[in-house]
Order: structure tokens, then sequence, then C-alpha cells
């Protein structure tokens, strides 16, 4: 650093640290940060709100805390060894089921003890590989001095042989009815510290339960982030108002019969278009297209496929206008609306005309196919204003923006949801975007901004971006041809209904093109690994989830109860890079009750001689640039060229 560019800079950084001796302590804590073993990071991607099953891969870390609790509690036998797992994962549902509150104050005390020895034995063994600031971060706000007493009694450091002072300690919560409480804290307190961070590769929500849940789970978690897929950004769209995507987030939760997520957890009614589809599809009769693929609670089958498909018809109308109004996304190919023939009852899909499925329009005029009748307008304008209203929704996607980016790098991990949009040569295709042709890296660039300013603005064009970002052919959050939805519900021939996946998806099984990416998204070649989701690997077909590369590895396992029922975590640890295969979960109480989990098959995909240090990653690079400014701020110091404050005698 030049002293006299940097001044101001480093006058602002004296008002954290005042003078020479706190920040030369900062700078000792972050240089010993450096040398520790890098924090476990798990990545779980297209979790389509599959709530409860995230909430418990989250909570047993992708089965290492059984592997973990099997060696520390060798001796005790299976079922002790269950009961505290049981207690990691579902404190207080096990205290109730075991019940303990009905219990004679000994019996339960014990239980207490017990379990309490336990779950700080874990979390101190957890907590080996971090900073002691990092694990009182940890700690709950209101017992962070409390906590740190209990981890000296666990460790042996305070003697107390007659546990005199563990139990003055722990008193004031047991005679106040409490224990569970404290217990509940202590196996927080283990789940957080068995994960330091957790990556969704993007498409938290659509097709299973409840979105809103999935986001509720993530915000709990001390450390997240998520790398953006397009269904993320179709509901961020919603969110702001863009009435295709609205359309289309209301038209799939309709299709999973996940009506719930917007009516009780965003406070979105849908009566409106459920008065739509009365009055403008009330005689249809319904082809088998219409119907869903779950019920809908509190509304009967024919209704829920009439509002499918009146608010299907709005979708495609309104992306017809989007497509027009940007020339520039080059999709008036995917104006379908405009190519029905409603007197020969077809539709022509590249060049070729089919009969339609359904041939039941009433609210599109042939010669206007893509403007919306007065009613739909109304039925619209009525979702815009409950979506622009939703507080819930609002929290939940400014989460989501916030903790979100199109690329992850996470040490030698490039992680981001679909692809890089690229020709049949493997040459980035490019995208002009704020009147710039951009690719490659620089693509991803410039959609984040996008992303972000449309949140700051909500410009048209950027919340048509956020379109585009969901169905557009150089997506890299989608990554094909087209997005067959009208071809899906009109159409019988399945060649019309293809939807033609990008170059990248065969490119990564090849090294160089990994390589060439690999560097260009700023990684190392010789350790990076290109990690995505996005497309199932269906490996009941033989497909297998690390490519051909063996530098490309996609963990879209199917996580989903409607796409297969099983799911990936990629670990990323110190020693090794993993991935866990998961299998169905049945429910918190089967856990509780009878011991149920999700036990992953484990393999390596990777193994390090040496562990991987914190200096060794991008966090290590961002320490190493604190630790310069401490270092030019002490020389300001020393050199009175800053006045320090607060200095002791």
């Amino acid at each position: 650093m030049t002293l006299a560019d940097d001044l101001p800079y480093l006058e602002a950084l004296a008002r954290r640290f005042p003078n020479r001796e706190c920040a030369l302590a900062e700078m000792a804590h972050l240089e010993a940060v450096l040398t520790l073993p890098k924090g476990t990071i798990h990545v779980v991607s297209d979790v389509h709100g599959e709530h409860k099953k995230l909430s418990h891969v989250i909570r047993n870390a992708s089965g290492s805390l059984r592997v973990l609790i099997d060696r520390l509690f060798a001796d005790l036998d299976e079922d002790e060894r269950g009961l505290t797992l049981r207690c990691v994962y579902y404190c207080e549902a096990t205290w109730a089921h075991l019940g303990l509150d009905g219990k004679g104050v000994d019996e339960r005390d014990a239980f207490f003890f017990t379990m309490l020895d336990r779950l700080l034995t874990i979390a101190r063994t957890l907590a080996h590989t971090w900073s002691d600031r990092a694990v009182e971060r940890i700690f709950p706000a209101a017992y962070r001095a409390m906590f740190s007493e209990l981890f000296l009694l666990s460790a042996g450091v305070r003697p107390d042989p007659e546990r005199r002072y563990l139990k003055a300690l722990v008193g004031p919560f047991l005679q106040r009815g409490q224990a569970r409480d404290l217990l509940r804290l202590a196996s927080r307190v283990v789940r957080n510290l068995s994960v330091y961070e957790l990556i969704v590769a993007g498409d938290l929500g659509d097709r299973g339960p409840r979105l809103d849940k999935v986001i509720e789970v993530l915000s709990k978690q001390p450390r997240m982030a998520v790398a953006w897929g397009n269904h993320d950004v179709s509901w961020m769209g919603a969110c702001l108002g863009h009435p295709a995507l609205i359309a289309t987030v209301v038209r799939i939760s309709l299709r999973y019969g996940r009506t719930q997520q917007l009516e009780e957890g965003y406070g979105i009614p849908l009566e409106p278009l459920e008065t739509l589809a009365r009055l403008c599809y009330g005689d249809d009769t319904l082809l088998p297209t219409w119907h869903g693929k779950a019920t809908v609670i509190g509304r009967d089958a024919a209704t829920v496929a009439r509002m499918q498909k009146a608010i299907a018809i709005i979708q495609w109308k309104l992306e017809g206008q989007v497509i027009a109004n940007n020339p520039d996304f080059a999709m008036d190919d995917r104006r379908l609306l405009r190519a029905i023939d409603h007197q020969a009852g077809t539709i022509t899909v590249d060049g070729i005309s089919h009969p339609l499925v359904d041939a039941l329009m009433p609210t599109v005029d042939p010669r206007h196919p893509e403007v919306l009748t007065h009613d739909e307008q109304r039925c619209v304008d009525a979702l815009r204003a409950s979506f622009l209203a939703s507080p819930m929704l609002w929290r939940h996607m400014q989460l989501i923006r916030q903790r979100g980016a199109l690329l992850q790098r996470r040490d030698t991990a490039l992680i981001f949801h679909g692809c890089v949009p690229v020709d049949d040569a493997g040459d980035y295709l490019e995208v002009v975007v704020d009147g710039e042709a951009v690719a490659g890296a620089p693509l991803l660039s410039a959609f984040e901004r996008v992303v972000h300013r449309a949140f700051r603005e909500k410009r048209s064009k950027d919340l048509d971006w956020l379109w585009y970002l969901w169905t557009g052919p150089r997506s890299p959050l989608f990554g094909k041809d087209k997005m067959a939805t009208i071809e899906s519900h009109l159409v019988l021939d399945s060649h019309a209904r293809h939807e033609t996946k990008g170059a990248y998806f065969k490119l990564v099984n090849d090294v160089a093109f990994c390589d060439r990416l690999i560097t260009d998204l700023g990684g190392d070649p010789a350790t990076g690994l290109i990690v995505n989701g996005h497309v199932p690997v269906r490996l009941e077909q033989g497909e297998e989830p690390v490519k051909k590369s063996g530098k490309a590895v996609t963990i879209d396992g199917a996580f989903s109860e409607s796409y297969g029922d099983k799911g990936f975590t990629l670990i990323l640890e110190a020693g090794r890079t993993a991935l866990a295969e998961h299998h169905h979960f049945e429910s918190v109480d089967d856990a509780v009750k009878a011991g149920a989990d999700i036990v992953p098959r484990v393999r390596d995909l990777r193994t390090f001689a040496e562990l991987r240090r914190v200096g060794d990653t991008e966090a290590g690079a961002a320490i190493r640039r604190e630790v310069a400014a401490l270092n030019a701020l002490v020389q300001a110091f020393e050199d009175n060229r800053l006045i320090e404050l607060g200095t002791e005698a």
C-alpha cells in the first residue's frame, strides 16, 4: 500500500482498530487462522421444495455425525448411540417421546447430564479445527460465556471432580424446568459445528412441497450461500412483479399440487385465478395434459386443472409479449400461440404441423393471440398485487439475492447451477448485456449485476432478463434450446416436445475443455473441480455424477420426491472431496420413534496427501489482503501518520 493514496482507507480501518495493539492482535489472529485446516463445506443442489428432507440432511451432516458418534462412543451399545443421534437431530421431540417431563427429577436430571456430556464431547471434537473466536460465534449469543465454561469443564481444563461447578452453572435451568432447552441449544451447537458452510447449487423450490419452508431452514444456518438456479430467478422475478414469471410460478405450483406455499406460506390468494377458470373454462372437458401431479388441499382435481390451463395460457401470452419487446433475446420462434391454426386445429413447431391435443382456447383471439382478455388482465393484476404485497416473499427473495451468485468459488470447487453457454467447438457464446457482448466468465458476472440491479431499480429490461435466465437458450441457468411447456400440453409428438441440451453438457467430459473453463473461472486446472446441478443424474440408467474428464461432477441427484427422492451432497473436507448419495426420508416422527435416518453411501472423489489449509483457499487470499491492510495500518501508527487512540500504559 502507498500511504499517500490509501490514507483515507486506513483512517476508516482505524475506526475498528484504533491503535497499534488492536491491529497487531487482529493480525496475529488472522495469521493463525491461515494455518488451520479448511472448514468442511457441504454442497447440495436442486432441493425443489423438499424442506423436511433438506432439514434432516443438514441435521445429520449428510451422515457424518453418525460416523463420528459411532467412533467417539464405541463403548456404548447401539441403542445408546442411536439415542444420542436422535438427541442431536431432534432434541425436543426426543425429550417428548421419552416422556421426560413426566419423570422424576432424579431420572430427568440423570438423562440431562449424560446427554450434555455426550453433546459437549461431540462439539469439542468438531471444534478442534476451528479458531476459538469462530467457535464462540456458533454459541447462542445470550449463552456464549456459559458455553465457553461448559467447553472448559468438558475438556477437563477446569478441575471439577465432584461436578459442583457444573451443577451450579446449569442449576438455574434445571430448577426452572428448562433442562430440555439447554440440551436443545447444545445439540444446535453440535450441528452448526459439523458443517462450516452449506451451499445450495440452485433450484430451491418448485415440484416439492414448500419453497417457503426450504428458505426458512436455510435462513437458520450460520453460513449459507446459493448458486442461483433458473427456478430461483423465476421466483425472484415473480417477487418483483414480473407478470410472466408470476404466471410461471403459479402454474408450476398448481401442476405439482404445491399451492400451500403460495396461499399459506406467502399469503398470496389464488381466488382471482379460480374465478377466471370457473368463468372461462367451466365447461372444459379437461384432457389429461392439464391434470396435476399431486392433490391440492381444498380444491377438487377438475378445478385445479382448469386453473392450471387458465394460467398456462396467460403465461404463454405474457411470454410472447416479453419476446416481442426484446428482439435481442432471439426467441421469436417461441411465440407459438401465433403458430396455431384454430380452424384446422393445428400448431406448427419447427416448421412441422401437429394436431392440437386441446383446441379449446376461449380466451385466445386468433387475430391477437398474445393479448390478454379483460378478465385475464384483472386476474393478473390481482395476482401481481398480492406478490408485491407479500412481506415474507420479499424477505425470502432478498435473502437468496444477498447470499447468492451465479458462481460460488470454494477452494478447488467452482460451483454454478447449469452451464457456461458454448458452441459445439467449445467456444463461448455471446449475449449482449447492457450494450456489451459478453461470454464465458464475464457473462456470469454481467448477469449477476443484472439480478442485483433488478432488486434495486426494478427496471423492466432487468426483470425481462430474469425471465431470460429462467428459460433463454443462452442462459447459463437453463442451457437448452427451448422450454417445451406449450408442446407438452398441446402436442403428442415426442420429437416436438424434446428439449435439446447445449454442447456444454457433453464437453464437460473433455479434459482440455474443463481445464480451460476452470482457468477462465479463476481456478487452478491442476486441482479445480466444476460442480453443477440442474440436470438429474439417472443412476438407475447407469449414469454417473462424475464426468469422464474427472474434472466435473453433477450433483443433481433427484432430491425431490417427484424426481426420484435421492440426492447428493458434495463434501469438501480438508483431507478429501467426497460424494454422499441420499435416499428417501419418511418423517421426523419416524426418526424419533423408530430411529429412521438417511444413511448415505459415501465415496471419495479426491483425497489430498496434505490437509488443505485455510491459507490454500480463496478465503485465505482474502485474509492475506486483510493482513496487508492491517500491516499498513500499524506502519501508519508507527510513523505517526495516524493518531492512536485508547492505548494501554
